[in-house]
C-alpha cells in the first residue's frame, strides 16, 4: 500500500530536521573540542598524563628561587610545584603584578617534549585567601584534605590593638571660580 502524499512529505520534513540538528550539533562539539583547556597538576604533568603540543593549564605555587629573568626583562623561566613534582615554565612576557614566589599561579601554554612547558599566559592570585579551584583542590588531596600554609600568611607582621581607621580622605574646601555670563 503506497503512502499517502501528505504522510510522506511530513515524513520527510522531519528527517531533515533530524539530520540538520544532527550536523549542526556535530559541528558545534567539533569546534568546541578545539578550544578545551584542561587543566593539569604537575604531578599529572610528570606522569606522562597531559598531552604533549596540546594548548592546556597548569597550576601550582611558584617554587621558592626558582624565578628566572633574562636581560630583556620579558623573557622569564620558573618552576611551578603542587610540592610532589615540579614542572619548569617559560614565558615571555609580563608578569601580573601579583606573580611572586610562595604564591599560587595558573599558566595556560603547551607541554613540550622535554616536559617543560612554555606559557602564553600567567595568571596570579588575587589576594591573600585566592587560589584557582583546580590548584586548591590538588594541594588539598596532596596534603590530607589541608592546604599549605601561603607565603603571605606566614610572613604578616603582628600587630597589637585595633587597626587603624581608614575611610575616604576629605580634600579642603575650595570656592568656585566664578563665570561670567556673556
Amino acid at each position: 500500500m503506497p503512502m499517502p502524499p501528505k504522510r510522506k512529505q511530513r515524513l520527510l520534513i522531519v528527517t531533515s530536521l533530524v539530520v540538520g540538528v544532527s550536523l549542526a550539533a556535530g559541528l558545534l562539539f567539533y569546534a568546541l573540542s578545539d578550544n578545551l583547556n584542561l587543566f593539569y597538576p604537575p604531578t599529572d604533568i610528570v606522569a606522562g598524563k597531559a598531552p604533549v603540543g596540546e594548548q592546556i593549564r597548569v597550576g601550582g605555587m611558584v617554587e621558592k628561587g626558582s624565578v628566572q629573568r633574562e636581560q630583556d626583562g620579558l623573557k622569564v623561566t620558573f618552576n611551578i610545584t603542587d610540592y610532589e613534582e615540579t614542572v619548569t615554565n617559560r614565558y615571555t612576557g609580563i608578569l601580573p603584578d601579583l606573580f611572586a614566589e610562595d604564591s599560587g599561579v595558573e599558566a595556560s601554554g603547551q607541554l613540550q617534549e622535554d616536559g617543560s612547558f612554555v606559557a602564553t599566559e600567567v595568571r596570579a592570585k588575587h589576594d591573600e585567601n585566592y587560589m584557582p579551584p583546580e590548584v586548591a583542590d590538588t594541594l588539598k588531596k596532596q596534603h590530607g584534605g589541608q592546604l599549605p600554609v601561603p607565603r603571605a600568611a606566614t610572613s604578616m607582621p603582628a600587630t597589637s590593638g585595633p587597626a587603624p581607621e581608614t575611610g575616604p580622605q576629605l580634600l579642603p574646601e575650595t570656592s568656585p571660580t566664578p563665570v561670567e555670563a556673556p
